[in-house]
C-alpha cells in the first residue's frame, strides 16, 4: 500500500461534506451542514477542527453554499461530516496519499482530492489506488435519534478534549458540588446556590453561562457559552445545551442546538431542539409510551415513520419553531422549522415546516410574518438577520409545500 510522509494537518485544506444520511437528519440539516450538529459539547465541525488544529470548510446542498462556502486548496482532504472523530481516525488521515480513501466497509470517511478532482467526485474513489480500511469503530450520525443515542459518551468525551491540559475557574464555596474534579468552569461563567454533581459524569460549564439559585446538573452534561440555567431547574445527564440559551424546568438526555429558550416549568426528554426556538410554560415532551412499545419516528427520506429501536424517544424540534403555554408534545414527535404549534391536546407527532395550529388542524404560516420575527429573535441576541439567511429560509419554505398537504 502506498504511504506519502505524514501530512501536516495544520497546513492541510480540510472540507467537511455532506452525506446520505443528511436526508434523515432533516430538519436539523436544513438550515445546516451535518457537520453543524451539536451532539456533546461540540458540534462535529468543532469537534474536527480541535483535534485538527485547523480550519473547515463545507461542500453542502447548493442553497446553503453561500452561507457556508467551500475553500478549495491544490491538496485537499475531504471528510465525511456526519462522522465523529478519534485519535486513531485522525492519524489515519495523515497517512492518506494522493488520491486515496479511508473507509469503513462501505462507508467512505476521508479522501485525498486535488483541487480539479473536487468536482467530480461521482467518479469511483477507489479505482487508482487500495483503500485504506480505518481500525477505528465509527460514531456516526445516521438517523435523527442518534443525536440523543450518541450524546451522552460525547459530553465525556468532549470534555477531557475542552479541558485537557486547562485550568478551571474555582467553584464559589457557596455551591454544593459532589466530584468537583470532575467540573470544569470556564472565564465568566456564574453560579448561584446551585448543586452540581459530577460523581457519574464531568459537568463542563462554559464562558459567561450563568448557573441560577436552587439548579441542579447531575452529569454528564454540558451548557454552552452565555447560557443561563434558571431557578429551580433540573438538568439531569446526558443533556447538552449550546450557546445563549434560557432553560428552566426539567431536562433529560437531551440536546439544545443554540439560541433557543425553555425558560419555564416542563419536561424535556431524549428529545432534540434546534437554535431560535421557543418552548411556552409548561410544555411537555412524552419520551416514552404507555405501553413502553418501540417509538417510531418520521424520517423525511422515507417519507414515512420508521422504527427507532428506542423505548425512550421524545421530541425533535426544527430551527424557528415555537409552542405555546401547556403545550403536549407526544412521544417520537418530529417538528419541522419555522412552526407554530399550540393549544390544548397532544399534537400530532409530524408538524411540518412552516405549519401554524394545533389538534384541531394546521394551516400554513405567512412567510413574511416568519421572516419579520426572525429578524427580530436575532436581533434580541445582538445578532443580524442577513439576505443569506432569509434566502435559505424562502428556499426551505418552497421546498417543503408538500410536506404540509400531508396534514
Amino acid at each position: 500500500m502506498l504511504f506519502n510522509r505524514p501530512i501536516n494537518h495544520e497546513t492541510m485544506n480540510y472540507i467537511l461534506f455532506g452525506a446520505q444520511s443528511r436526508h434523515h437528519l432533516l430538519p436539523f440539516t436544513f438550515l445546516r451542514p451535518i457537520a453543524d450538529v451539536r451532539v456533546g459539547i461540540m458540534t462535529i465541525r468543532e469537534k474536527w477542527e480541535s483535534r485538527l488544529k485547523a480550519k473547515t470548510s463545507s461542500l453542502t446542498e447548493p442553497y446553503l453554499a453561500e452561507k457556508y462556502p467551500m475553500i478549495k486548496e491544490s491538496d485537499n482532504i475531504l471528510i465525511n461530516g456526519s462522522i465523529i472523530p478519534d485519535d486513531t481516525m485522525l492519524k489515519e488521515i495523515g497517512r492518506l496519499a494522493p488520491n486515496q480513501t479511508l473507509i469503513s466497509d462501505d462507508i467512505l470517511i476521508a479522501h485525498r482530492v486535488r483541487e480539479e478532482d473536487i468536482d467530480n467526485l461521482d467518479q469511483d474513489l477507489l479505482e487508482d489506488l487500495e483503500p485504506m480500511h480505518t481500525q477505528s469503530t465509527i460514531s456516526k450520525l445516521n438517523r435523527l435519534w442518534d443525536i440523543v443515542v450518541l450524546n451522552e459518551r460525547q459530553i465525556n468525551d468532549d470534555y477531557r478534549l475542552v479541558t485537557k491540559g486547562r485550568k478551571s475557574q474555582s467553584l464559589p464555596g457557596h455551591v454544593r458540588v459532589i466530584s468537583p474534579e470532575n467540573v470544569f468552569v470556564e472565564a465568566g461563567a456564574k453560579i448561584d446556590l446551585a448543586t452540581i454533581n459530577a460523581s457519574e459524569g464531568p459537568v463542563y460549564i462554559g464562558k459567561n453561562a450563568h448557573i441560577m439559585d436552587g439548579a441542579v446538573l447531575k452529569g454528564p452534561v454540558g451548557i454552552g457559552e452565555g447560557s443561563s440555567v434558571c431557578m429551580g431547574a433540573k438538568i439531569y445527564g446526558g443533556s447538552s445545551i449550546g450557546p445563549f440559551c434560557k432553560v428552566g424546568g426539567e431536562m433529560q438526555s437531551s440536546v439544545i442546538l443554540g439560541y433557543s429558550n425553555k425558560a419555564h416549568d416542563g419536561f424535556l426528554g431524549h428529545s432534540v431542539v434546534g437554535e431560535w426556538c421557543n418552548l411556552g410554560a409548561d410544555t411537555n415532551t412524552s419520551n416514552l409510551k404507555i405501553n413502553y412499545d418501540e417509538v417510531r419516528l418520521w424520517d423525511y427520506a422515507e417519507k414515512s415513520f420508521v422504527t427507532t429501536g428506542l423505548t425512550f424517544c421524545g421530541t425533535f424540534m426544527g430551527d424557528h419553531s415555537k409552542c405555546g403555554i401547556n403545550t403536549m408534545l407526544n412521544t417520537g414527535t418530529v417538528i419541522g422549522i419555522n412552526a407554530q404549534v399550540l393549544g390544548a391536546g397532544f399534537m400530532r407527532n409530524f408538524i411540518p415546516s412552516f405549519s401554524w395550529g394545533s389538534v384541531a388542524g394546521f394551516t400554513t404560516v405567512d412567510l413574511e410574518k416568519a421572516l419579520a420575527l426572525a429578524r427580530k429573535v436575532y436581533e434580541r441576541r445582538n445578532k443580524a438577520f442577513t439576505k443569506v439567511d432569509e434566502n435559505i429560509l424562502r428556499y426551505v419554505f418552497d421546498h417543503t409545500m408538500g410536506y404540509r398537504k400531508l396534514v
